[in-house]
């Protein structure tokens, strides 16, 4: 005769019921891409048409989300981002924006800054509604109250390799100025292997990676952990190129 349930022998390896006070199990969030992770591909709609991250591969990326569509702190980023466009396409940086509105809200909402503000939207805004693209970057949380993206902000590099992330809430504006810097920082660091200083701007010195050779840094003004030189021209090995 099977065994009922209150007569069931106890397993060692049991474990105890959960009482109804104990908390509810919760699922682990998935983990967010990190620096120097691959950017996570994906091929989506826009208000400039289909676009693939693979498309901007060889060039720089700011992959930028909004919380939502015809919200004020989003349309002034925009602004300002549209007034910078040239800039960063200077520093061979390409803009690519993306909420969880629909294609046709996007569209609407770059009409109406159009209207009000007499600023042209160029660069492509991605339609997200699945919310495929913002999980994949961890730009929604699993317990959010809401579908809204944070401000989220990832510098992808040519190669397609995560390099910079920032985190803002819905609440508090991003700075267009301080994203410029932080493109232009990470490339003067690439090209010249130097790292920048606090507050560092295009053309300023740079510091050397610490050493431990004797005497390093009396050249440098500093000390060997503190090695900060002139920034190095390379204009004339560029155009030799």
């Amino acid at each position: 005769m099977p065994v009922g349930p209150s007569t069931a022998p106890a397993s060692a390896n049991a474990q105890p019921e959960p009482t109804a006070d104990a908390a509810p199990s919760q699922p682990r969030p998935p983990c967010p891409p990190m620096l120097h992770d691959p950017a996570p591909a994906f091929r989506a709609r826009t208000t400039a048409g289909e676009v693939s991250l693979a498309d901007y591969r060889g060039r720089w990326v700011l992959f930028f989300s909004h919380p939502a569509d015809f919200t004020p702190v989003c349309t002034s980023e925009f602004i300002a981002l549209a007034h910078a466009a040239d800039r960063f396409a200077a520093l061979g940086c390409d803009l690519l924006a993306l909420s969880v509105d629909s294609l046709f809200a996007h569209l609407a909402w770059v009409r109406s800054i159009r209207a009000q503000f007499g600023v042209e939207i160029r660069f492509p805004i991605i339609e997200d509604p699945s919310m495929a693209i913002a999980r994949a970057y961890g730009m929604i949380h699993p317990r959010a109250p809401d579908a809204a993206t944070v401000r989220a902000v990832f510098v992808i590099d040519p190669a397609g390799v995560i390099r910079a992330i920032t985190w803002y809430p819905m609440n508090v504006g991003r700075s267009v100025e301080e994203l410029l810097r932080l493109v232009a920082a990470l490339q003067t660091a690439d090209r010249h292997d130097v790292s920048t200083p606090e507050g560092w701007r295009p053309g300023a010195p740079v510091l050397l990676p610490p050493t431990l050779e004797a005497g390093a840094g009396a050249d440098a003004g500093g000390d060997w952990y503190y090695r900060i030189i002139p920034l190095p021209d390379t204009s004339s090995s560029e155009t030799a190129e």
